[in-house]
């Protein structure tokens, strides 16, 4: 039965840290080193040696990590451009069956479009980069930049060589801008 001096009658916790209690501790008359036995680490683990001296993901690792990314981000903005399109067309008569049947034929055309889209620049410029890095045998802001480069150019090359130069620099600007925007974040955000 509980100590009704802990426990009241309305079943509340009524301790109270005076000086003559003190609360139970079932690990104090044993010798073992219990608070060290779930300190985990806070840095990763590795295999290999090799592996923990790279301080970046591995290609695959890149690859789906930005094709997914590329793919997720697409197909919400599709999804919301397509919503916005499907309200906008909505007519006085339509019956709610009609409406919301345009609404997911909106989202879903549009989601898959943009997210097909930027799914394949994501797949390119993880593939661009992951191959500078070891063209380069080096990790810096250079092999990004590039990376957005040929992306651009190889994403446009279709449309003829103009239109491919247009895009390569738009795409080598837009990661030179994120790049120093990262920096700038890593210099006066403390995190």
């Amino acid at each position: 039965m509980a100590d009704p001096g802990i426990h009241g009658h309305d079943g509340v916790d009524h301790r109270q840290d005076s000086g003559n209690r003190r609360l139970y501790n079932p690990y104090q008359d044993l010798q073992i080193p219990y608070r060290t036995l779930y300190d985990i680490p806070t840095s990763p683990e590795f295999l290999f040696q090799e592996e923990s001296l790279a301080q970046r993901r591995s290609w695959g690792e890149n690859l789906t990590y930005y094709t997914g990314i590329g793919y997720l981000s697409g197909s919400v903005a599709g999804a919301s451009l397509g919503l916005r399109r499907a309200l906008r067309s909505a007519e006085p008569g339509d019956t709610l069956k009609i409406r919301i049947n345009r609404i997911l034929n909106s989202c879903g055309q549009d989601g898959r479009r943009i997210g097909n889209r930027l799914g394949v620049i994501g797949l390119m410029y993880a593939g661009l980069e992951s191959g500078m890095v070891a063209a380069r045998d080096t990790d810096d802001w250079v092999n990004s930049v590039l990376a957005g480069l040929g992306t651009g150019a190889l994403f446009k090359a279709a449309n003829g060589p103009r239109s491919a130069a247009i895009a390569g620099a738009i795409g080598g600007l837009m990661v030179g801008a994120a790049v120093a925007g990262k920096q700038v974040l890593k210099r006066y955000v403390p995190i």
